[in-house]
């Protein structure tokens, strides 16, 4: 979100930011790209659980929000379905008002309850993905969806008002891969969530259990299980809390980014910084397919597969003219100033 800003703002945008603030502490960066930066408070309780609407919606409910909205007429971008809550408000008709969908969010909320292990984080999962659903309707009050995937753009313009196809913003802007040969091969993701643990298992337990190459595991907060699991081996290790700039540090130097998923939604943010950074990148169909980035991966499903590649790619120089490859599809369908100039192009100049 903070790179759409950024890029907006480069062509020109006057931005007014609302944010809710949870554990984050209020951004200096934010200041030097928009007029105003607004920050509510997110509720939490169990009467925002007891709510028809889903919990992600409903504890952003806070009416200094609508409050602030109301003193100007600008068009409005909701960033995600959980955004939403006030897009249905008296106050708001007449508002261009566009909604960056995330994701198709009852698919993601169920599959995430079909990988937790947690019983309550599963019964909460179901209970938000049903809500999700029944909640989705609201999106007929948008003039615009930005899709971030061509899956996810079919499932919206089938329902709803005019979708466009906008990927994701991310933070490079041109391909900074380095030529030649790594010695490991890196996964990394966020470690405390269910979708991101399940696949670093499955790498460890069932693509780098019997073969002697290194391998890094990247992220923050990884549960007692993995890291006992990574414990066993010791050409694995795992690298914990890094900063933004040792993550993309490590996504250079590798030989390898493996990243498979077994979450089929949307477009990963990994993905792309493993295109834009990384040398040969290993995924599975889930993380890539109808993204337009196929033909940059090496696409394999099951762990065998996966072993066969990696003992393969671990000997390959990765060339100018692999880097050249990327360039061409990275800098032209995954720009963020192209996908900048869209949003302006066909909304906020409705």
């Amino acid at each position: 979100m903070y790179y759409k800003a950024k890029a907006l703002h480069e062509l020109g945008i006057e931005i007014i930011m609302h944010c809710f603030k949870y554990g984050r502490e209020e951004s200096e960066e934010l200041e030097k790209i928009c007029s105003k930066v607004f920050y509510y408070k997110r509720f939490s309780g169990i009467q925002y659980h007891l709510s028809s609407k889903p919990y992600i919606v409903a504890t952003r409910s806070n009416k200094q929000l609508l409050h602030n909205l109301r003193k100007d007429s600008y068009p409005i971008l909701f960033e995600g379905l959980h955004s939403t809550y006030f897009i249905d408000h008296p106050a708001m008709e007449g508002r261009i008002k566009i909604v960056r969908a995330h994701n198709v969010e009852h698919d993601y909320y169920t599959n995430l309850a079909n990988i937790e292990t947690e019983y309550y984080k599963k019964v909460f999962f179901k209970r938000e993905a049903k809500k999700l659903k029944k909640y989705e309707h609201v999106l007929k009050l948008a003039d615009f969806l930005l899709a971030i995937s061509k899956n996810d753009t079919v499932y919206f313009e089938n329902l709803y008002s005019t979708t466009l196809n906008i990927s994701a913003f991310h933070q490079n802007n041109t391909v900074k891969i380095n030529e030649g040969k790594g010695d490991y091969a890196l996964y990394h993701g966020n470690l405390s969530v269910a979708e991101n643990i399940y696949a670093a298992e499955f790498l460890v337990n069932n693509v780098f259990n019997d073969i002697n190459y290194p391998l890094i595991i990247a992220g923050k907060n990884p549960s007692k299980y993995l890291i006992e699991e990574i414990n066993k081996y010791d050409h694995i290790d795992l690298m914990t809390n890094l900063s933004d700039h040792e993550i993309s540090e490590l996504i250079q130097n590798a030989q390898i980014n493996i990243l498979p998923t077994f979450q089929k939604t949307g477009l990963k943010l990994k993905l792309l910084a493993s295109l834009y950074l990384g040398r040969h990148c290993i995924v599975n169909e889930n993380m890539v397919e109808n993204t337009g980035l196929e033909d940059l991966c090496i696409i394999k499903n099951t762990a065998a597969d996966m072993k066969e590649s990696i003992l393969k790619y671990k000997d390959i120089t990765f060339t100018e003219n692999d880097i050249l490859k990327r360039k061409e599809i990275l800098e032209t369908d995954f720009s963020n100033k192209t996908n900048a100039e869209k949003i302006v192009q066909y909304c906020l100049k409705k």
